[in-house]
């Protein structure tokens, strides 16, 4: 009950960098996770971590915390993720600039694993970012999304990255889908 009254005035406060009305459910993050390989070595990015639930479930998958970079905009949220779990790394900043943020911290990353509102930003701001993401990921991994649209946060670009979509996960509120996005 707390995380969802800390969502609330989060959404309150900044309605265009909360992208919900309450945490993932333990479903959409545990879905999200089972497409990060747990004996990787690599950094995981985590953009937009919010309370954690989809750190839990990488870490409950098998994610050592060392390899989590959590990227969170919110002075708070930071707080609370360094509380709840220690040993990840965490950046207060901008996961839109995800090079500025990592600031030379990770030149190849395993995964980005994203909750971030990106419905909410201009569609070249949206391509930006996963093409950064994408671009320090070995071909064939993905970069990790959710939505609750039913067409997807990006449109897949053809010779520039392909998207995949799961099925609707019903037992989240409101009902989510996890993209994939892989470089072609």
């Amino acid at each position: 009950m707390r995380d969802q009254i800390r969502f609330l005035k989060g959404l309150a406060a900044r309605p265009r960098m909360t992208g919900a009305i309450a945490p993932s459910g333990a479903a959409l993050a545990r879905r999200m996770a089972s497409h990060v390989d747990p004996r990787g070595t690599l950094p995981v990015i985590e953009l937009g971590p919010g309370t954690g639930v989809v750190t839990k479930a990488l870490i409950e998958r098998g994610v050592a915390p060392e390899r989590i970079i959590a990227i969170e905009y919110s002075p708070d949220f930071c707080q609370l993720l360094a509380q709840r779990f220690p040993g990840i790394t965490i950046i207060r900043g901008d996961a839109y600039d995800l090079d500025g943020s990592l600031d030379g911290r990770a030149d190849r990353i395993a995964n980005v694993v994203s909750s971030l509102p990106l419905v909410a930003r201009p569609l070249e701001d949206r391509i930006r970012l996963i093409e950064a993401g994408l671009a320090k990921m070995e071909p064939g991994t993905p970069f990790i999304q959710f939505s609750y649209t039913f067409k997807g946060p990006v449109h897949p670009i053809p010779d520039t990255f392909r998207g995949e979509a799961s099925g609707w996960i019903w037992t989240n509120m409101p009902p989510a889908r996890v993209w994939l996005y892989r470089l072609p």
